[in-house]
């Protein structure tokens, strides 16, 4: 139900900060009033607002505006009135953590004209974990576009905060993350830090969003946006001095240009999450609820949360590799995506349960890959000789198996458009229905960015194609995910940060790193990281591969307990069991923790978390009274006690236990894995013991 109020305009003669007199304030507070905005329209025209939670400041008098190309959203605006409203809803989402989820929210729309007779609004929505708002611009007579110059908006914060981020990246997110004091953000060490493919930072005192803070006392903040739609992605420039955060839109190619729209336009949702405590981030719904419903309509049961295992995690060791052909035409010898490896794996797949198998390099043009100045680099539809794809969609479909196609465009995106209806019929010619895309390397057309309002479209463009295909979408290499999840189902996982090849051939990931992706990266949407590497010390690989550099660890920095636990921790619909399967079948008693966790839930919980250092998560299978418990720690041993007061009353359960063996470490000793059993029942305290790096994975399930 939704409730509509017409305020008249509040007149005010006090200021709230020297030199920014008040000419009227207004004050909205969400459904259970922990959460207070106050918008405010200075004597000059200025538009700002401000946040409380829990009755403290956590977000300062902060300006607010845009620049458009012959009209200036930010002074000299006049009000011509405001709207409150309400609304309290449930939806389901299609796959998800929970079952349903609550959308409540108070909001106020400030209705404003620029001095040139340009109507506009500011909307917020205030919810009981968070704000959401935006600029709308409505359709106008004689004119049909807008330029978007700059926009204005700022959070101010309140003292220099505890904060998590990564630096400010036009064409990547694979950066690890850095806790520091807002005043200490420089990512100058970013740019010798060349284990991106490509990258483009040039504020080093900038950030990508989600960026995660702290307040001394206590409150967890998160400053990110939702439905990324048409517009630029949206990064933060640091004062570090004033402790303002300033958004700043990555531009088009036109540098002096942010976005080109047609009315009637509005700009993403600009998010502030709030939660008294780090667990609360994760179970915080208001970058989904911003989003859109479903637009896909019609039957969605091809739309499916899976397992999958896959030829990659081979090449990025060296085992195999992407190319068929050696730089003088010859066939290479360690081609990965032959028929017989790839029977390989749907053999493996179709014994252990996994519904996908993942086969890159499989077409033609990876020998051409990094050329960054050839537009058509790969071909869809033309596999290398040694791939019969007939006859592996025959094998595939026999075993009960779908084989997930690889489309790395190489970042030639005019290409991969052009080559979008053919490239999708094909899939569906051999009864493929999942997608991974990849865009590693410089955009053609040259000057866009990843993160530009052009990558902005296509990606978008990518969703809808093939939502229209019933196709469903693992992207890679795209912009931060805000949330679309909801509006675009099919789209089930991106990357968008730095994953789990990188322990493979860089210096690798530290053990706060996936304890830092979940309260930052994870809260625009579901990651895939590719979990599950049981042989994590990697020397064995490197005379097989060049490309290992002798200086570095080589060596994925958990241990074996932990990569089990990441399957609950790490949340995706579609989790790969990224290791070599001779690597599984020789631990067969531990492997079978990735056989049994699922990958869609009806309820989830955190036992506790705090932010880089640990976590433990605790969820309930889909349908079912299962449930899978992951938790898992950085360098430091921890020992917890966690409290089973979500099961069922009436149920008697039996725990099975995946937990690190006596004296494990993530370095000198990574794969003692000690499995037990226990029964359980509600209320019951189970023990969790985390070496360092270490972790611990549970299933719980109700005896018959």
């Amino acid at each position: 139900m939704k409730k509509r109020i017409f305020f008249a305009l509040i007149l005010l003669n006090i200021s709230l900060v020297p030199g920014f007199a008040q000419l009227f304030s207004k004050v909205i507070s969400s459904p259970n009033n922990k959460v207070q905005v106050s918008l405010i329209l200075s004597e000059k025209g200025e538009a700002s607002y401000k946040v409380r939670f829990q009755g403290k400041d956590v977000i300062g008098q902060s300006r607010l505006g845009l620049q458009l190309r012959g009209h200036d959203l930010s002074s000299r605006l006049k009000w011509v009135g405001d709207e409150t409203t309400s609304d309290k809803n449930t939806w389901k989402p299609v796959w998800g953590e929970v079952d349903e989820i609550v959308d409540q929210y108070n909001a106020l729309t400030l209705k404003l004209v620029t001095s040139d007779g340009l109507h506009f609004d500011i909307v917020f929505r205030i919810y009981n974990d968070g704000v959401g708002f935006r600029y709308e611009v409505p359709q106008k007579d004689k004119m049909h576009e807008i330029v978007v110059l700059d926009e204005l908006t700022e959070f101010k914060m309140i003292t220099d905060l505890s904060t998590w981020w990564a630096p400010s990246d036009w064409d990547s997110n694979e950066h690890s993350y850095t806790h520091s004091r807002m005043s200490e953000i420089d990512a100058t060490w970013h740019l010798s830090d060349i284990e991106p493919f490509n990258q483009h930072i040039v504020d080093v005192h900038a950030v990508q969003t989600p960026v995660t803070m702290q307040t001394e006392s206590g409150t967890y903040m998160s400053i990110a946006e939702a439905a990324l739609v048409d517009y630029g992605a949206m990064h933060l420039e640091v004062d570090r001095v004033a402790l303002r955060l300033k958004t700043f839109i990555i531009p088009t190619a036109d540098s002096t240009i942010k976005s080109v729209n047609q009315l009637p336009f509005h700009t993403p949702w600009r998010a502030v999450l709030l939660s008294p405590d780090a667990g609360g981030l994760l179970t915080n719904h208001l970058i989904l609820n911003l989003n859109e419903a479903c637009k896909i309509k019609g039957d969605l049961s091809w739309i499916k949360p899976q397992k999958y295992v896959g030829i990659w995690w081979e090449m990025h060791i060296g085992k195999s590799g992407w190319n068929y052909r050696d730089k003088d035409g010859k066939p290479t010898g360690i081609h990965g995506a032959n028929t017989a490896n790839v029977k390989r794996y749907i053999d493996f797949a179709a014994k252990n349960g996994f519904s996908g198998v993942l086969v890159e390099g499989w077409y033609e043009g990876w020998e051409q890959w990094f050329n960054t100045n050839k537009d058509e680099v790969f071909n869809f539809t033309k596999p290398y000789p040694d791939y019969n794809m007939p006859e592996i969609s025959r094998y595939a479909k026999e075993k009960g198996v779908k084989i997930i196609v690889h489309h790395e465009t190489s970042a030639a995106v005019p290409s991969y458009t052009r080559q979008m209806d053919s490239a999708y019929a094909y899939m569906k010619k051999y009864g493929f229905n999942a997608i991974k895309t990849g865009y590693v390397g410089h955009i053609i057309p040259k000057g866009e960015w990843h993160d530009g309002q052009f990558m902005i479209n296509h990606y978008n463009q990518v969703l809808r194609r093939t939502a229209q295909n019933q196709i469903m979408v693992v992207a890679h290499e795209p912009t931060r995910p805000s949330g679309l999840q909801r509006t675009w189902p099919n789209l089930m996982a991106c990357e968008a940060a730095r994953g789990q090849e990188y322990n493979a051939w860089s210096k690798g990931n530290d053990p706060s790193h996936e304890l830092t992706l979940i309260f930052t990266r994870f809260l625009g949407g579901p990651m895939d990281y590719t979990p599950g590497i049981f042989q994590v010390e990697l020397d064995q690989y490197r005379a097989l591969d060049p490309l290992f550099d002798q200086s570095k660890a080589n060596r994925v920095r958990t241990t074996v307990a932990k990569q089990l636990a990441l399957y609950v921790t790490l949340y995706s619909p579609i989790q790969m069991a990224a290791d070599l399967p001779e690597n599984y079948e020789k631990r067969p008693d531990v492997f079978q923790f990735i056989r049994d966790v699922p990958t869609d839930w009806s309820e989830t919980r955190i036992l506790n978390a705090a932010v880089g250092d640990y976590v433990t998560t605790a969820r309930r299978q889909k349908n079912t009274s299962n449930w899978f418990i992951g938790s898992m720690t950085d360098e430091t041993p921890r020992h917890f006690k966690v409290k089973l007061d979500f099961l069922e009353a009436d149920k008697t359960y039996e725990a099975t236990i995946y937990e690190d063996g006596k004296a494990a470490h993530y370095l000198n000793n990574p794969y003692p894995v000690n499995i037990r059993k226990v029964r359980l029942q509600k209320g019951a305290s189970l023990k969790i013991n985390l070496a360092a790096g270490g972790g611990s994975a549970i299933s719980i399930i109700p005896i018959n």
